[in-house]
């Protein structure tokens, strides 16, 4: 038996990927095992190992997707599609050549379940929120372990689960692709307006339109013509308070950071950022959470309100070694 691990990575976001890419990377400089990509993604440049490119299974014309969730039993498995039939044919002819130790799963029940039944032991992502719907449940105990990341310190975060579930999850903490650390304070002699670098993802943020004055000055990171930056490290540098929805990665990337922030959370499937929102509100953490974002001047005392907050208090979210604790799971379930 080889000593290789897989890891799926789900194509929807960008968390999944860094979470994916840090494992991998982490692997290969401490002495492996090697891990290969099982994606619909393109394989990204930085990847250390193998990638197997995979097929898509939600294209072609939205009325030509029948019978989707098997009767709610499953999330995506629409009959009669090429492409499902195919990446799932490329996902068994992997593991059949490559034998792997353990696939990670970041993130989807079927693939999940596919790789449970050739006798691959499965390392499960878990997002937040209510995941107590039959699909959710059934990928979850099929699951050889189970990963979280947010801090053990955040309760509330999965909703709806036994504890059967709940007692085999792994809070490793929030996982970032930056080193943790605070900016270098600005000096005062510079003046001006601060900086609020708004964080939109990948899915954008049609909630928040920001506009300069007030004695702020505004950056644009993400959807959107001349927002996007594949790294984003050098202008979060800068900020003075950054405002974002409740997504694991954003949320993970200004808690490195140490950065203050408003946390304006999304509608996502299964409240996932509203649970996040939640939780992060009625914590200790450095977030200023509201559910909708303040109309023209009303935005500047939220902003002054958040710049007021201590940014190192984000230590216990994401101190930094989240990659090593999840390597230990990975390891452990191989």
């Amino acid at each position: 038996m080889s000593g290789a691990i897989g890891y799926y990575v789900h194509h929807v976001g960008r968390g999944h990927l860094h979470r994916a890419t840090a494992l991998a990377t982490h692997l290969a400089a401490t002495g492996g095992p090697a891990v290969t990509g099982l994606s619909s993604l393109p394989r990204p440049a930085d990847w250390p190992g193998e990638w197997v490119q995979l097929p898509r299974d939600d294209d072609g014309p939205a009325d030509a997707l029948s019978g989707t969730t098997a009767r709610a039993t499953l999330h995506w498995a629409p009959l009669h599609h090429d492409g499902l039939r195919e990446r799932t044919a490329a996902i068994s002819a992997w593991i059949a050549a490559a034998r792997p130790r353990a696939v990670v799963v970041d993130l989807s029940v079927e693939v999940g379940l596919l790789v449970r039944l050739h006798g691959v032991p499965v390392v499960a992502v878990v997002l937040p929120g209510r995941r107590d719907d039959p699909a959710h449940l059934l990928g979850l105990e099929n699951a050889d372990e189970l990963v979280a990341f947010w801090p053990a310190e955040a309760h509330g975060m999965l909703q709806g689960v036994p504890p059967s579930v709940r007692d085999r999850l792994h809070t490793v903490g929030a996982l970032s692709r930056f080193a943790t650390g605070a900016p270098e304070p600005r000096p005062a002699s510079l003046g001006g307006p601060r900086h609020a670098v708004l964080l939109v993802g990948s899915g954008g943020h049609r909630a928040i339109a920001p506009v300069d004055g007030d004695g702020w000055r505004w950056t644009t990171l993400g959807a959107g013509p001349g927002g996007w930056v594949a790294d984003p490290l050098a202008i979060l540098r800068t900020a003075d308070v950054v405002v974002t929805h409740a997504g694991q990665n954003a949320v993970a990337e200004t808690a490195a950071l140490r950065l203050p922030a408003v946390v304006v959370p999304q509608d996502r499937p299964h409240e996932e950022q509203r649970t996040t929102a939640a939780v992060l509100r009625e914590g200790p953490w450095p977030a200023l959470v509201l559910d909708d974002w303040p109309r023209g001047p009303a935005a500047t005392p939220a902003l002054d309100e958040a710049a007021a907050l201590d940014g190192r208090r984000w230590a216990e979210w994401c101190d930094g070694r989240a990659v090593e604790r999840f390597a230990d799971v990975v390891r452990g379930a191989a």
